[in-house]
């Protein structure tokens, strides 16, 4: 063979590697696929300063005052008023239930005050479980006072000067995250990320390097069932997600003290489902890769989204609507709302099971395609 440079040589090596490209659909696929989604979704998706936020009012006096208040919130565009409520009771309820990220009590002698010149009070309540999502409206709100009222507070109206103050104030409280950290947020989240990166990845590598090996096809050969397969494949990892999941959980508190209010129950139950549809979705993604480079592909062509639309990283509230119909597709986003929920909210199962039960679906649904898939193997 001679040693010389050949560019015939080199053109064959070429041609080899494009036609292997073109075979691994996969693989190509990958490649430009990944780099368009990413585009897509920083670029219309991802927003660190999400507005139109979910509002509920409780309007103990209609008057004047109280709606020119409530259209400067809405003119902020941080605010959008979605819920009225009749007493206290339910307007927590609509914040508990996930209706309202912010919520508002306008007094009953407001605008009696207000012209009196008593400096009336007006409370406002921020979900700040996760601090990026609220803050830019808990900002809008320092100028409030010194605007809503600019057109009202005129002849007779105008109330006692008192320099240096403005006619009202408004009382912010941050509820579950008072200190704004957002460690509270993004430490319970990596619950599952870590899962979903774990349990889903390993899972298909590793029934993927049985049929690479040649052991899956001494395993079709025995009577053994696709549902007994599964069960059996996925069982050991289930302790392995439950071990994950309590290191995770004594470190959150042990290390970034992220307080642990309750909602046991529920959180087990969607720790429980979410590691069995992480499993079964690794057992699916195994079925359709034929090697151990496919299934990583795939692998990691879910966590991206799950990354990104879930509202782990970038608030779910501020994306626009066909993001969020993406996010609700994505059994992540359920979960981080049931843990989020459980760890710094306490909620149980009466303010969790919208999420749970999306949960349940996805475990029946992913499970159901991955042994019809496997069945197909077997033929």
């Amino acid at each position: 063979m001679s040693g010389g440079f050949s560019w015939a040589r080199t053109w064959a090596v070429l041609v080899k590697e494009f036609t292997q490209m073109r075979r691994d659909r996969i693989t190509f696929a990958m490649m430009l696929g990944i780099p368009i989604v990413q585009l897509l979704l920083f670029g219309y998706a991802i927003n660190s300063d999400p507005k139109h936020l979910s509002t509920a009012v409780f309007v103990q006096e209609d008057s004047a005052f109280s709606r020119s208040v409530l259209k400067a919130m809405t003119n902020s565009l941080y605010f959008d008023i979605k819920g009225v409520a009749r007493s206290s009771k339910e307007l927590d309820r609509m914040m508990a239930t996930g209706k309202a990220v912010f919520t508002v009590t306008i007094p009953p002698d407001f605008t009696r005050r207000v012209v009196r010149g008593d400096n009336p009070q007006i409370l406002v309540e921020a979900d700040a479980s996760d601090p990026t999502a609220t803050g830019g409206g808990i900002a809008a709100l320092a100028g409030l006072p010194d605007t809503a009222l600019a057109n009202d507070l005129k002849g007779a109206a105008q109330p006692t000067p008192r320099p240096g103050k403005p006619p009202f104030q408004v009382i912010v409280h941050r509820r579950y995250n008072p200190e704004g950290l957002s460690s509270y947020n993004v430490v319970p989240g990596l619950l599952g990320v870590v899962l979903s990166m774990t349990l889903v990845m390993m899972t298909a590598l590793g029934v993927t390097r049985e049929v690479e090996r040649g052991t899956m096809e001494t395993l079709l050969a025995t009577p053994v069932r696709p549902v007994e397969v599964m069960i059996g494949k996925l069982a050991p990892y289930v302790v392995v997600g439950l071990v994950q999941t309590a290191v995770i959980l004594t470190l959150a508190r042990g290390l970034f003290d992220v307080p642990m209010q309750g909602g046991w129950g529920a959180l087990s139950v969607g720790v429980f489902l979410f590691i069995v549809g992480s499993l079964a979705l690794g057992f699916f993604i195994s079925t359709l890769a034929t090697n151990q480079r496919q299934a990583m592909q795939l692998s990691m062509f879910y966590m991206l989204p799950s990354i990104l639309l879930s509202g782990f990283l970038f608030p779910f509230s501020g994306m626009p609507a066909w993001a969020q119909a993406l996010g609700s597709a994505i059994p992540v986003t359920y979960f981080l709302r049931v843990v989020r929920g459980a760890l710094l909210k306490a909620y149980g199962f009466s303010e969790m099971w919208p999420s749970l039960l999306a949960l349940a679906l996805f475990v029946l649904a992913v499970s159901i395609l991955a042994v019809m898939r496997y069945r197909t193997t077997l033929d």
